[in-house]
């Protein structure tokens, strides 16, 4: 066990880019977390000092956290104990305060880009090789954008697609129950990972679909629009990962597929079988 967070920190690959001094008084402190560009403040960590020394620290950019407690500090009575609660209870505080910050100017700035970008046109090079069409994505110079929105209709965040295919997300943006609309929805609405593969399903099957951007997002998205569409079918079409362990793409469609009451979809060659409704 790490003797002090900034042990624990190094150990979990967010050591901060120079010297960090973290105050103790609970107050949550932002860095740059090492291998990050410049002026970013991406990282953040927060420390409670006193008898049971104890905090958190994670990444805005990759959405992971930890905790850290001193090992030799663990509460021996129940005053102790209950200083340890309240510590707790402070900090989930204060990082719900810091995240709805953070999403906040994500949000802004993914209005500010998604304002300046054009339309994107069909000949961009990813979209060529990928066979697929702009539906309703821009372009900022050479960087296709694709607007993740909740169900209200609100954008959130934005993801960058470079010619060469390199994909990434605004830093901070909420990404969990958000999606990408392609088309208006009738009796079906399908439910994919990326861009492309939605833009193929829309090309091949005029259905509307949801771009939910990661095997991950897909229950957080398919609940969302259950709620949105209590009578709509929903098809969860998974991307088959048989060179992953536990196939991921197909487990997580399936686990979406059985929480709203959907189908799941399974690319099997060059066709999709659709074996079982939930």
């Amino acid at each position: 066990m790490a003797n002090t967070i900034q042990d624990a920190m190094a150990l979990a690959g967010l050591a901060p880019h120079k010297v960090l001094d973290i105050p103790d008084n609970g107050k949550l402190t932002r860095y740059r977390v090492t291998g990050d560009k410049a002026g970013s403040v991406n990282g953040w960590a927060v420390l409670h000092g006193g008898d049971h020394p104890a905090g958190a620290f994670g990444s805005w950019k990759t959405g992971e956290s930890h905790t850290w407690q001193q090992a030799h500090a663990r509460p021996s009575s129940a005053a102790a104990l209950a200083t340890q609660r309240r510590q707790r209870a402070e900090l989930h505080q204060a990082l719900k305060a810091e995240r709805e910050a953070v999403q906040t100017a994500a949000r802004a700035k993914a209005q500010k880009l998604w304002s300046r970008a054009r339309p994107a046109f069909d000949s961009h090079p990813y979209l060529r090789k990928k066979r697929v069409r702009a539906y309703g994505i821009r372009q900022l110079r050479d960087m296709l954008l694709i607007p993740a929105r909740d169900v209200n209709g609100r954008l959130n965040t934005l993801q960058f697609i470079s010619a060469d295919g390199t994909k990434r997300f605004l830093t901070g943006g909420q990404i969990a129950g958000c999606y990408f609309a392609i088309g208006k929805p009738v009796d079906r609405l399908l439910l994919a990972e990326g861009l492309a593969t939605g833009s193929t399903l829309h090309q091949a099957t005029g259905a509307a679909v949801a771009v939910c951007f990661s095997c991950g997002n897909l229950l957080a998205v398919a609940l969302a629009l259950r709620s949105k569409f209590p009578r709509l079918r929903l098809v969860l079409c998974a991307d088959n990962d048989t060179e992953t362990p536990g196939n991921p793409g197909v487990t997580k469609a399936r686990e979406a597929a059985k929480a709203v009451g959907g189908y799941l979809a399974v690319p099997v060659l060059s066709r999709w079988a659709y074996p079982c409704p939930f």
